[in-house]
């Protein structure tokens, strides 16, 4: 057999190496390192080659935030740290407006979101409340940290599979921005007060309780079908200006306890809602 013939032979004889050559040089054509997606446009696959700038770059900076949290706290700056958990918290839901406003939605800016959401709500919480309290309780601050950072990851990866499954007025457990709240609110509330047991125990409480909460099923509101475009009475912007008023005279105290009450009314509207049927069974 000539030389000539083995290049051309095909088939199964054809060595699978070469093929993924082929399919890569002939079929996709992009260069190395680009990004493409595929969708489909009136039943047809379409590629797109590239990523949409703004969503992204929203995503970018929440990411940064979250690392700065960490930075922050290694350093003892905590009162910093906390804050940029919550402009993280801005930025992660400015991105996926953004998005949807500009028609810029992409499964790559999903997967970024994600991973984003996992070091800013995930991570960053954790590390900030270790590096602040838990860190003198030697192996149980470890566990402690741990069982946050684990639920918030587990709590993203049951988000993205049941997106599209379960009633969006409701998240299955405790959403990890609220989470990441709860825990950057304490460290910000209390970041000047002198260590004391009583604030050790609240901390490995909320931290503990934060990351169990996320991977629990109880239902939390959304808020997602509240209508922000339909017309409202005058007084409802009064009620605005008071709630910004209140948050300006004590932002720290006013955003955890805020955040707090929302983890907490989980909990206790299901203990509500179990009391009601089983006192409507016994009727």
């Amino acid at each position: 057999m000539t030389d000539e013939k083995k290049q051309t032979k095909t088939g199964p004889e054809k060595n699978d190496a070469q093929e993924v050559d082929d399919l890569q040089e002939h079929e996709f054509d992009i260069e190395a390192g680009e990004v493409v997606e595929e969708e489909l446009v009136g039943g047809a696959p379409v590629r797109r080659k590239g990523i949409y700038l703004l969503p992204n770059a929203l995503t970018t900076a929440s990411l940064f935030s979250g690392f700065y949290a960490i930075v922050a706290a290694a350093n003892g700056v905590f009162d910093n740290a906390a804050i940029a958990i919550f402009v993280s918290m801005i930025l992660d839901g400015l991105d996926g407006r953004v998005a949807r406003l500009t028609n810029t939605q992409s499964k790559f800016g999903e997967e970024y979101d994600s991973l984003s959401d996992m070091v800013a709500f995930g991570v960053a919480p954790g590390l900030v409340a270790f590096f602040w309290s838990l860190n003198n309780l030697g192996q149980v601050g470890w566990a402690i940290t741990f069982i946050y950072v684990a639920g918030a990851a587990l709590r993203l990866a049951r988000f993205n599979t049941q997106i599209d499954s379960v009633d969006k007025k409701f998240f299955v457990g405790l959403a990890s921005p609220a989470a990441a709240a709860c825990v950057a609110g304490l460290v910000w509330t209390f970041h000047a007060v002198e260590p004391a047991s009583w604030l050790t125990l609240m901390t490995i409480i909320i931290v503990g309780g934060c990351g169990v909460l996320m991977v629990s099923n109880i239902l939390y509101k959304s808020f997602k079908d509240l209508d922000m475009r339909g017309r409202v009475p005058f007084a409802a912007i009064l009620l605005v200006v008071l709630v910004f008023v209140v948050v300006a005279l004590d932002p720290a105290t006013v955003l955890f306890t805020g955040f707090l009450v929302y983890a907490l009314s989980g909990p206790v509207l299901a203990l509500l809602r179990k009391s009601r049927h089983s006192a409507g069974q016994s009727t």
